[in-house]
């Protein structure tokens, strides 16, 4: 099973992508991420991807990186690319898109451009197995996942479709709690840069176990 037809290897993929930096804004493989588009440069970059091959690589600015600007801050190295599955246009002039992920690449160069937006030149090698449809599942501690969504979900007084999260591959289930997970930069960026799901729903679970630790009283003294 592809991730997206017609993407079914890191072959697959164009080399030079469109990107779009969004703090906080985790797409992983197979994943749909709804967007709002407002701003000029992403219109114009949302109206030349409708034109050419439909994608956009998603990536964060890196906060801590140093160097760049407000309007071009420094990126992580890794983001995943999306195809546009979804458009709508909005009488006020912003575009509503839903991206679908197809697999995750490394920034090797930022490349010099006349558009308004930022494009980059990327490789797909090191994330081959994004391209597998459910490759690891077996080794996911569903359980873990499960017990620290019911610890979030009781610690904040939310309600959750348990029976549609009980219906879920390991797979689905790992990838949109990370998405939809209110997790800093920094915790989004280890999510998606894990070797592995063994390894993203281990993440997942420390991430979720140490926030509801600060939320119950002070944060422990590293000795």
């Amino acid at each position: 099973m592809s991730t997206h037809a017609g993407y079914r290897s890191t072959a697959d993929c164009p080399a030079v992508i469109p990107v779009f930096p969004l703090p906080g804004a985790l797409l992983l493989p197979r994943g749909q991420m709804p967007l709002n588009i407002f701003e000029p440069r992403y219109l114009a970059m949302v109206d030349d991807c409708l034109r050419t091959d439909r994608v956009i690589g998603m990536i964060q600015p890196d906060p801590e990186g140093g160097g760049g600007s407000p309007m071009n801050p420094k990126l992580y190295r890794v983001g995943c690319l999306g195809r546009l599955t979804q458009f709508a246009e909005t009488g006020d002039g912003r575009y509503l898109i839903s991206l679908t992920g197809i697999g995750r690449f490394r920034v090797e160069s930022e490349l010099a451009t006349a558009s308004a937006y930022r494009r980059c030149q990327v490789s797909y090698d090191d994330f081959a197995v994004d391209f597998e449809a459910r490759a690891g599942e077996e080794q996911v501690d569903r359980e873990g996942v499960l017990k620290a969504l019911r610890d979030f979900v009781d610690s904040n007084d939310l309600k959750v479709d348990w029976a549609g999260i009980e219906e879920a591959p390991n797979e689905a289930l790992v990838n949109a709690l990370c998405m939809m997970s209110p997790f800093g930069v920094r915790e989004k960026q280890a999510m998606l840069e894990a070797a592995d799901l063994k390894t993203r729903a281990e993440i997942l679970i420390a991430v979720t176990q140490m926030e509801l630790v600060r939320g119950s009283g002070p944060e422990p003294t590293l000795q």
